[in-house]
């Protein structure tokens, strides 16, 4: 017999007739939420700002004073009876490079500053020399310019920086007054190491900007340098525009020349400072007196010449070219006597 029983649930069937409102507002909840994303998407996208290529900054031509770049350098003292001539013009010079002549773009003289380095052999042979310098040092050093630059550098086997470049004497001084007591440095004597140092240094702080550059070396010439040959000492020296001034003892001269058949070792050089500053346009004082040599030494560096040409063109780059200054003949003619010290050559920037 059949039985009933009351119930409330609700079976699928039951509902039809609601289904269709059902689903419209389930539409329309899905549109509610999908709004956002569809007003996101439609929207146009913001514009990235393009990127801004690097602005170039047109490269300004300065007197830079190295081959390759700009201006050659020479450095140029004239002197008559062993005294420094003084009052050249422009017009009175000639330069040759590689044998042609060159137009001389600019002449300086007293007006430029000085890159200075003292370069100070402390070995035990000159001691003695050193501490008559460290004697007058900050006197002689009062005369340079506000605008000059000094750099005191000591060595003997190894090579020390004691003072940076400074145009304060006061810095200056008192390396050279404790250079005498220097012991720190090795035995024996490194000279051409030292000048390639010094060189490296003045071109390093020095580079590209205005200045006459200048090494004083006190030294006995004394000593050989292993496998470091003249020439690339002179070379440094070329590539940092630098002339080579020497304060020697009053036996100190050049190397003998070999005898003919005479053998020697190619890798031991001796050191020959003569042959370096007459190739740098410098020049070698002889000192009974190492004070007293240092103070005229720092004369004569006021009374060089500086004659910057621009090199010839298609000049290949590592090439060695040949320098050559001399007075005009009408200069000469006023000065019959007198000999033009200048660097003999440069190397082309590689």
């Amino acid at each position: 017999m059949p039985v009933s029983a009351p119930t409330s649930a609700v079976f699928p069937w039951s509902i039809w007739p609601a289904v269709p409102t059902i689903m419209f507002l389930m539409l329309c909840a899905v549109l509610l939420l999908l709004l956002p994303s569809i007003i996101f998407a439609s929207a146009p996208l913001p514009q990235q700002p393009a990127q801004q290529q690097p602005h170039e900054q047109p490269q300004q031509e300065t007197p830079v004073f190295r081959t390759g770049v700009s201006l050659v350098r020479v450095d140029a003292q004239v002197v008559s009876d062993r005294r420094p001539v003084q009052g050249l013009t422009r017009q009175d010079f000639i330069v040759l490079d590689n044998g042609d002549p060159q137009p001389i773009e600019y002449f300086g003289r007293e007006s430029e500053p000085i890159w200075l380095v003292l370069l100070l052999d402390v070995s035990g042979s000159m001691t003695r020399r050193v501490s008559e310098i460290a004697a007058v040092a900050r006197q002689s050093l009062k005369t340079l310019k506000p605008e000059d630059q000094v750099a005191v550098m000591l060595f003997s086997r190894n090579t020390k920086l004691a003072a940076d470049f400074s145009a304060n004497p006061e810095d200056a001084a008192p390396a050279i007054q404790q250079a005498a007591r220097e012991r720190s440095l090795g035995a024996g004597s490194r000279i051409y190491e030292s000048i390639v140092d010094a060189a490296n240094y003045i071109k390093l702080k020095a580079a590209n900007k205005p200045g006459r550059r200048a090494i004083v070396i006190l030294t006995d010439n004394e000593g050989l340098a292993y496998q470091v040959p003249d020439q690339i000492v002179l070379n440094a020296l070329f590539a940092a525009n630098t002339t080579l001034n020497a304060i020697v003892t009053p036996n100190a001269k050049p190397p003998a020349a070999l005898k003919p058949g005479q053998q020697f070792n190619p890798d031991f050089i001796p050191h020959d400072v003569f042959k370096l500053a007459r190739e740098t346009g410098g020049e070698v004082l002889k000192a009974q007196n190492a004070g007293e040599t240092f103070n005229d030494m720092l004369d004569r560096l006021r009374t060089r010449y500086s004659l910057h040409y621009r090199p010839p063109q298609q000049t290949k780059p590592g090439a060695i070219h040949t320098i050559k200054v001399a007075l005009s003949p009408e200069a000469a003619r006023r000065y019959p006597k007198a000999e033009v010290r200048a660097r003999s050559g440069y190397v082309v920037d590689q």
